[in-house]
């Protein structure tokens, strides 16, 4: 579902993303992890069509992000790490809008978000100004925006971040459920414990290269009483990365 090929993303004379293949198919949730500055955040920007890839193809849902932007963004749902959101309008405005750029009919829309917002406990806010809005209160409408449309690859950047301990098992369960139907979940945390309870697979980038991949399981194969916490340090103490 998801393809990349020799993907190359540069800013200037820094390269942020160097030369990665990976190829991820339906039916997983998918881990992108790596150190700040790895590359994490630009290679999920290119996913989402924010950002062109330099070189390379990328490919999602057989589309190309490049030549194919609105039929990739037709498919996907994003939550970027620190969104800014509109802080004058309603959570339920927001959510609107976000229906109307899917062209999705009213009726769709709300049948779709309100178990999301219900699940969240975020339905009697839903009326309120996102100006008034907690962190993990716009987290989770982020995660409900992005799942309104109902999209066949979800794409996550640091999802956890700000939410509660139950609305965090809500998202995990959303999550292992949009894989159980054979659709992608695109998931970057830093909290290691969680991707190795979570992923299927996982890749680890370093200074925009890919220097593992594969299941949690597997690749701590022949590191025994070692977890993916302290591999992952192994594989990244070359030092710093390049800016994300």
């Amino acid at each position: 579902m998801i393809e990349i090929q020799g993907l190359v993303r540069r800013y200037g004379e820094v390269e942020a993303v160097s030369v990665l293949t990976l190829a991820i198919p339906g039916g997983q949730v998918f881990g992108l992890l790596g150190p700040n500055g790895a590359g994490k955040s630009t290679t999920l920007r290119i996913l989402a069509t924010l950002i062109r890839p330099t070189s390379g193809t990328v490919r999602v849902g057989g589309f190309d992000v490049a030549t194919q932007p609105d039929e990739v963004r037709r498919i996907i749902g994003y939550v970027p790490e620190g969104a800014d959101l509109y802080d004058s309008l309603t959570g339920m405005e927001f959510l609107e809008l976000v229906a109307d750029l899917h062209r999705l009919p009213p009726e769709v829309a709300d049948a779709r978000r309100r178990p999301l917002l219900e699940s969240f406990a975020l339905l009697d806010d839903a009326a309120r100004p996102i100006g008034e809005y907690s962190k993990g209160m716009k987290q989770k409408l982020l995660i409900t925006a992005a799942l309104q449309h109902d999209p066949t690859v979800l794409l996550l950047d640091e999802p956890l971040d700000g939410l509660d301990v139950a609305a965090q098992e809500v998202l995990k369960g959303i999550i292992r459920r949009q894989a159980a139907a054979g659709r992608v979940v695109v998931y970057s945390s830093h909290i290691l414990e969680v991707v190795e309870r979570l992923c299927d697979r996982v890749a680890i980038i370093h200074r925009g290269r890919l220097v593992a991949a594969g299941s949690p399981a597997g690749l701590l194969a022949g590191h025994a009483g070692r977890s993916l916490s302290e591999l992952f340090l192994e594989l990244t103490a070359a030092g710093p990365g390049v800016p994300a």
